[in-house]
């Protein structure tokens, strides 16, 4: 086992996976917020959802793969459309439960639709935007690594498994399979944990007395 080949591929899926994971929160986010204030694009945006989400983000590979060639920019795009449909969604369900008296009360004060955003929805929706991002994520990791078996790329963790496996080494597989799992797990538990606390620290503050 080439230890060099297998570095390089770790950095590549992880430079992959941070282009496109937080594209598609962001934009995700931003959809299912401007949903909250238009009911007619909320409708439009739930009825793409409904559609696009039921294919299987490795199935859009070979199609970029002729649109944009082998590389990065065809694996960051499957990430991207991967991620982007849990996000939106989850924001998109948020804002139809925002409070009604916040939202009144707002709109009695005079705020526009910008500060509606940036005031009522967005607060509100923080929480479904952290179940999004850890949605999103799992979604983000496992379509990136499909992306790179499938031949979307010629170097990354889901190229190595495939191409040690191939070659029949053993040792590779298992190596590739524990690498991409631990990863995941770390990411996940450790910088998406961090993450939430960070956003909702409100829920982590401890209250009452001394015992």
């Amino acid at each position: 086992m080439n230890d060099a080949e297998f570095t390089d591929g770790i950095q590549s899926s992880l430079l992959r996976l941070a282009w496109g994971y937080p594209i598609a929160c962001l934009f995700g986010a931003a959809l299912g917020l401007i949903a909250g204030v238009s009911q007619a694009f909320a409708v439009y945006l739930r009825s793409l959802i409904s559609i696009l989400q039921a294919i299987p983000p490795i199935t859009w590979v070979p199609f970029f793969v002729i649109l944009l060639g082998f590389g990065n920019a065809t694996i960051i795009t499957v990430i991207v459309i991967a991620s982007f449909f849990p996000m939106a969604l989850s924001v998109l369900n948020a804002t139809e439960g925002v409070n009604r008296t916040h939202l009144e009360l707002a709109r009695v004060l005079g705020a526009n639709k910008l500060q509606l955003l940036t005031k009522v929805f967005a607060p509100e929706s923080l929480p479904a935007f952290v179940t999004g991002a850890q949605v999103a994520f799992g979604n983000a990791w496992r379509s990136l690594i499909a992306a790179e078996m499938v031949g979307g790329a010629a170097i990354g963790l889901g190229y190595y498994s495939r191409w040690r496996g191939e070659v029949a080494d053993m040792e590779g597989v298992l190596m590739s399979i524990l690498v991409i799992g631990t990863i995941a797990a770390v990411l996940d538990l450790v910088l998406l944990e961090w993450l939430k606390r960070r956003l909702l620290r409100y829920r982590y503050v401890k209250t009452g007395g001394a015992e």
